[in-house]
């Protein structure tokens, strides 16, 4: 995480040029050591650019005060008159950002005439690698090597911060422990709502935040308690469960289960008889073989539609029905019992002969 810093630099003034210096190109350090935190300061022409841009965007002018006045106003309860309003600034290559369009006051314009302020000090920001990030103002001073600011100035700086203005709009405010600890807290607490791993970065929560905010249906306009809707939902989920069902509109499962097995058993015996009827016809009739009567159940138990399809379009077997004569001599004469074994039945089936004829035939043939 990009921690922002402040610092105040002081460059001397240049009388009678109708410009200030604010910072110089490239990397620079005050005379006393600073920066601490990185090698140096550091504006590019990228950073200008930016810096150059986000001053255009002000819709009042920056202040120049005497001392950094401005910074400890708040807490001192002393003025903080301007010594003059900076307008405009301008990158020159090279040498460094300066105030082109610089609005004095009479008596700081006096004041730098008579050389009784000869340096301005601006007030930036700036990232853990040195890169200049926001103006925030300048003052008039005599102090070429500020040991730095103070508690209160820093504060007040840090109140004069402004995302609108700033050029890296979006990057992390100013260092704070107690901030970071929250951050830390809350986005722990995120990961635990959603089920987010330990490594989840606070994009990856925001986005579970978001994206159940979009279940729930809440928007700025209409936001959603999520503590209420659950609370809700349990509460209504206890009462199903423990309500006693409408027995004219609810049967229970034990019921509708006996039900269920009373109808299937009803409609097996149902479907086995009617089976059963169709084989016994069928082999009556000479539809069927007495050695295909094992396959026919089968095939109805399985596919009975099947089975009555097959019977539909098969051409039963008048020999296998009964004898032409019934069984009696012919011309009238006594009955006579005809025997015929199975494989000879299908050898008349074959042969387009009655039983009778059949065995007239082998009777013959002896």
């Amino acid at each position: 995480m990009d921690k922002l810093f402040f610092a105040s630099l002081s460059l001397e003034i240049t009388p009678g040029s109708g410009t200030l210096q604010l910072l110089p190109a490239g990397d620079f350090r005050a005379n006393d050591g600073r920066p601490a935190e990185c090698a140096a300061w550091r504006v590019t022409p990228d950073c200008a650019k930016r810096l150059v841009a986000a001053m255009a965007a002000r819709k009042t002018p920056m202040v120049l005060d005497y001392e950094h006045q401005t910074l400890s106003a708040a807490t001192s309860g002393t003025p903080a008159p301007a010594a003059a309003w900076i307008k405009a600034v301008e990158w020159r290559e090279g040498q460094g950002l300066y105030a082109t369009d610089v609005e004095w006051t009479a008596r700081a314009s006096a004041f730098v005439e008579a050389k009784e302020y000869r340096f301005i000090s601006p007030v930036f920001t700036y990232d853990a690698e040195g890169n200049v990030l926001q103006l925030i103002n300048a003052a008039l001073t005599n102090n070429p090597a500020l040991d730095g600011m103070d508690e209160v100035m820093l504060a007040a700086a840090s109140r004069l911060v402004s995302p609108e203005f700033s050029p890296t709009a979006g990057r992390d405010a100013p260092a704070d422990p107690s901030q970071e600890q929250s951050m830390k807290e809350l986005l722990a607490a995120l990961r635990l709502i959603f089920n987010l791993p330990a490594t989840a970065t606070e994009q990856e929560a925001t986005a579970a935040a978001t994206a159940f905010a979009k279940v729930l249906g809440a928007t700025d306009t209409a936001p959603v308690d999520v503590r209420a809707v659950l609370t809700s939902q349990g509460e209504r989920i206890t009462a199903l469960t423990s309500a006693t069902p409408d027995p004219a509109k609810y049967v229970p499962i034990e019921t509708m289960n006996a039900l269920r097995d009373q109808v299937a058993t009803l409609t097996n015996q149902s479907q086995q008889g009617q089976v059963d009827g169709l084989i016994t016809v069928a082999l009556s009739d000479g539809r069927l073989l007495p050695a295909q009567e094992s396959w026919a159940r089968d095939l109805g138990k399985s596919n009975f539609a099947q089975l009555k399809q097959y019977l539909d379009t098969a051409t039963p077997i008048a020999a296998l029905r009964s004898t032409q004569t019934g069984g009696r001599e012919s011309g009238g004469g006594k009955e006579t019992e005809v025997t015929t074994e199975a494989g000879e039945l299908a050898v008349c089936r074959q042969l387009g002969l009655t039983p009778e004829q059949y065995a007239k035939t082998k009777g013959g043939a002896k």
